[in-house]
């Protein structure tokens, strides 16, 4: 019999999941369908689980899994690694720029829901609402336990970092009165009404700071003890970026001992918290489960839109967006 030699062009290719917390992928694999790939759902925590699951996958998708360097440099034939999301801080870019491999990510995903989600959280904190909402739950009615409460007319907003979300919250609670500073090094564009200032000006000036920042090298616990001092006592401090751009020890300090008024966080630096964690004890401090992403209608765009990165490189095109642009040069 003569033997058939198979192309690699023509191999059928690989797609892993490496986890992720929905309860369904059949949007993915809706996407996925036009070239019929091996469609590989795991549930990986740690580096050798990621390795044992993808060693051998033409395409990656991720949510939390740690695709390390370790990781990356045992990757036989991956191509892209796409992640749910903005933030790429489980990734290492820079191994995978190295190894050919390209990043994907959804830099304009859930836009309107983080913005709104922060200045529902912002609202909330100038308003005192589950202050007074557990007062109420606990037979006290008497607003003047709120005080002082103060009118957003007049009052600073300061953005820490004033990419797409950071310019939406300006937009949305421009309409609030909010004098809006932002505080970017990076940024070339600036809308009007917005004015930029120097990290220290934006500690000390602002009566309530919005988190808008990727985690990096440079962010990971930028908010600490002197930053925290160096706010307003009647300020507020808001996270709904990653809870590892704050040093929780620190904001506990500034919370219990009044450096600061409040914080609101819809992150935290570990998830689910430590239960025993003493900032859960705090009257002066707001939380909600890492939801401020989430739609209906952004968890399909998530999912359908991080399935399509995936099919676009393995059909040898480029995805709607790259982290590490510089790779096409290998």
């Amino acid at each position: 019999m003569k033997e058939i030699k198979v192309s690699m062009a023509n191999r059928r290719k690989k797609v892993v999941v490496t986890d992720c917390d929905h309860s369904s992928l059949e949007l993915e694999r809706k996407v996925l369908d036009e070239i019929s790939p091996e469609f590989v759902v795991a549930h990986c925590t740690t580096e050798e689980e990621v390795i044992e699951a993808a060693r051998d996958a033409d395409g990656i998708i991720n949510q939390y899994a740690p695709i390390t360097r370790r990781v990356i440099e045992l990757l036989k034939r991956c191509k892209v690694i796409a992640r749910y999301g903005i933030g790429v801080d489980n990734i290492d870019v820079e191994a995978a720029t190295e190894y050919g491999i390209i990043v994907a990510n959804l830099p304009g995903y859930c836009v309107d829901e983080v913005s709104t989600h922060a200045v529902a959280l912002i609202l909330a904190c100038a308003r005192k609402i589950t202050l007074l909402d557990n007062l109420v739950r606990q037979k006290i009615w008497d607003f003047a336990l709120a005080r002082p409460v103060l009118r957003t007319q007049g009052r600073i907003l300061g953005l820490f970092g004033l990419g797409e979300i950071g310019r939406t919250v300006a937009e949305k609670t421009s309409k609030f009165g909010f004098k809006i500073v932002a505080y970017d090094p990076y940024t070339t564009k600036l809308d009007r009404g917005i004015e930029l200032v120097g990290f220290p000006q934006l500690l000390s000036d602002s009566d309530f700071i919005s988190i808008h920042a990727p985690l990096t090298r440079e962010t990971r616990h930028i908010f600490g003890e002197n930053e925290l001092r160096a706010m307003k006592k009647s300020a507020y401090l808001i996270n709904t970026a990653r809870g590892s751009i704050i040093n929780e020890k620190a904001l506990y300090k500034a919370l219990k001992d009044k450096w600061i008024a409040g914080a609101a966080l819809d992150v935290m630096e570990k998830e689910p918290p430590d239960w025993k964690n003493p900032l859960l004890k705090l009257n002066n401090l707001i939380i909600t489960p890492h939801i401020s992403f989430y739609s209906e209608e952004s968890l399909v765009d998530l999912k359908t839109k991080t399935a399509e990165a995936v099919l676009s490189v393995l059909k040898g095109e480029l995805p709607g967006a790259m982290v590490n642009p510089q790779v096409i040069k290998k």
